[in-house]
């Protein structure tokens, strides 16, 4: 599991291209972290309140927050600036184009506080901001595998490299699903619990096939062929099919996979020769469908059947008592 860091800097790295974020201070310090999710507009700070003030937030300073320092006289704004400014606040954000009131950048600079400027409004840097900070500020580790959106199920196919993952995905896809990862899968765990897929840089949209190697699954097969991101639902594992061991014939085993300290249910198959392992990757998905759907076709088979032996046990005492 990758502990989540976050810089300031990575505030200005291009995902947040469209808020048009520029350095108005603290351009030698970009590196300090950002450790929490949640932003902040520090108006009750400007008014006295410093315990206000969250450690590791962002600062949003907008229209009220101007509006009011104005009204202040000039001392008291540049004793709270400097109050502010030593606290524990990795970086501020003034929105809409605001100009800094006088005083501001000086006390950030003796403190080696970032500050950036945005033309948006408080609104929507705060929207972006936050979504961005709760994508990253967040676990994460990558699995060897291939994940494909299958009937709006993620489903992990994993096992040993040359068992068939990115051969059973093709033949997938070909089917009409879609390729989320191949290969390397990167995971995050998101406060809710959910676990979601994807490709990160230049693997997005790729497979590697022996024999082809690496193709572009959109460009053969359409938008349609390609998901950015996915939950993981279910993990399949393929495995060489050993002669001598025993499988689960009724599929009453429920197993589960931990990834990120989540468990997810798991599903080991077996692979060999003339088995068509799309088709049971398919067949398992849409089963996975119906378990959530509250059918449990094994379950039910074994209901059935010892309903029926219990009649039976039933007629032959009957018989015997006549």
């Amino acid at each position: 599991m990758r502990v989540p860091s976050v810089t300031v800097k990575n505030l200005l790295e291009g995902e947040l291209e469209d808020l048009h974020l520029r350095v108005l201070a603290g351009e030698r310090n970009l590196d300090r972290a950002i450790s929490n999710p949640r932003v902040q507009k520090p108006g009750l700070a400007f008014a006295g309140y410093y315990a206000y003030i969250k450690a590791g937030r962002v600062q949003i300073i907008g229209e009220s927050e101007t509006t009011y320092l104005r009204t202040l006289p000039p001392e008291l704004c540049l004793e709270r600036f400097a109050r502010i400014a030593e606290m524990p606040v990795p970086v501020f954000i003034i929105t809409k184009g605001i100009a800094a009131l006088p005083g501001f950048l000086e006390a950030c600079e003796r403190h080696q506080v970032p500050v950036l400027s945005s033309t948006a409004l408080s609104s929507v840097v705060i929207k972006r901001v936050s979504y961005f900070l709760e994508d990253h500020l967040v676990p994460s580790t990558w699995v060897h595998g291939t994940l494909l959106d299958i009937y709006g199920l993620g489903v992990l196919l994993i096992g040993p490299s040359g068992v068939g993952k990115s051969e059973s995905a093709l033949d997938l896809i070909v089917r009409g699903h879609s390729l989320v990862a191949d290969d390397r899968v990167t995971v995050r765990r998101y406060p809710s619990g959910d676990l979601v897929g994807y490709a990160e840089g230049a693997l997005r949209h790729h497979m590697e096939v022996r024999g082809l190697g690496i193709i572009n699954v959109q460009d053969l097969f359409g938008l349609a062929a390609v998901r950015d991101r996915r939950g993981i639902d279910l993990v399949i594992e393929l495995e060489p099919w050993e002669v001598d061991r025993q499988y689960d014939r009724l599929g009453l085993d429920e197993s589960v996979f931990p990834i990120l300290e989540t468990q997810v249910p798991y599903i080991k198959m077996p692979v060999t020769v003339g088995r068509n392992v799309a088709m049971l990757v398919e067949i398992a998905a849409r089963n996975h469908v119906l378990k959530l759907q509250g059918h449990h076709s094994a379950q039910e088979f074994l209901h059935k059947l010892e309903a029926e032996l219990e009649r039976n046990r039933r007629q032959r005492g009957g018989n015997q008592g006549s």
